[in-house]
């Protein structure tokens, strides 16, 4: 299979390329700024903002398909319109599109989210979101729109970065109590992108893990895990700091996870202590 990761050099987007890679697929990746540190990937520059340059990669890549991973906070033309473009080019070409998408299209006040829900962001990046949704489910209608959660990994996510940071002190700061997510391993969702790329499935997936969790209890999941301090730890209030973005957001993937063969770990299992 040939595929065109966009937004290529991110921390989902280097895994989805490893793991291509490791199923024996040809991958083109693309950057903004610079290339990532993949080897065997073909790296392209893309500004999404640019649709003439979106037809041009298509028609250089001769993708089978695309994943989208890109996006950027507080940039209305990459995470809103970006992927519209994005979109229709793919159309031009009969290229299968996989969007992924985000948690953050929801306000939090149902909790509890499944593929049906609706979008209602209470966030300008979560509005973002939610329109380039909507657009692509009307534009595109076979293609995967994947919502997901926080991505954690083995060490090396901005969120576990964050927590060593924290407990060293290198950053100051607290982890919110009252932010809740349902966090997943980033190579269980590369796999489920991946999985869903050479699907018949359309419309909106979720991709989340099964363990609903505040910011703080991922951080004190880690510090167990990475014999660091939990002490170290301050809990704070995402209400209190003003920070804007819903609280409690928990997507429910059960319909998307029981047809799926990967599996969708929460982190209780992946940042257990072994």
């Amino acid at each position: 299979m040939r595929i065109l990761i966009v937004g290529g050099s991110g921390y989902l987007g280097r895994e989805v390329a490893r793991r291509a890679l490791a199923a024996g697929d040809e991958v083109t990746a693309t950057y903004a700024t610079r290339p990532g540190d993949v080897p065997g990937a073909g790296w392209l520059p893309l500004d999404l903002r640019d649709g003439e340059r979106i037809t041009q990669v298509l028609a250089e890549t001769r993708p089978d398909v695309v994943v989208n991973t890109a996006y950027r906070k507080g940039d209305w033309a990459v995470t809103a319109e970006g992927p519209v473009r994005l979109a229709l080019a793919a159309g031009r070409h009969g290229t299968r599109l996989v969007h992924v998408s985000s948690d953050v299209v929801f306000s939090g006040a149902d909790v509890t989210y499944d593929e049906s829900a609706a979008p209602d962001p209470v966030s300008p990046y979560g509005a973002a979101k939610a329109a380039a949704e909507t657009a692509i489910r009307l534009c595109a209608p076979a293609a995967v729109v994947a919502r997901t959660s926080l991505i954690l990994g083995d060490g090396d996510s901005p969120h576990e970065t964050l927590v060593h940071d924290l407990a060293s002190g290198r950053r100051a700061g607290s982890l919110f109590t009252d932010d809740v997510r349902c966090p997943v391993h980033v190579t269980d969702l590369a796999d489920a992108l991946l999985e869903l790329a050479v699907s018949t499935h359309t419309g909106v997936c979720h991709l989340a893990g099964p363990d609903p969790v505040s910011r703080y209890d991922i951080g004190l999941l880690v510090s167990a895990r990475d014999a660091l301090d939990p002490c170290a730890l301050t809990p704070g209030s995402r209400v209190e700091s003003g920070v804007p973005g819903p609280l409690d957001v928990r997507l429910d993937s059960t319909r998307t996870r029981q047809q799926l063969r990967t599996v969708l770990r929460g982190p209780r299992d992946f940042l257990s202590v072994r």
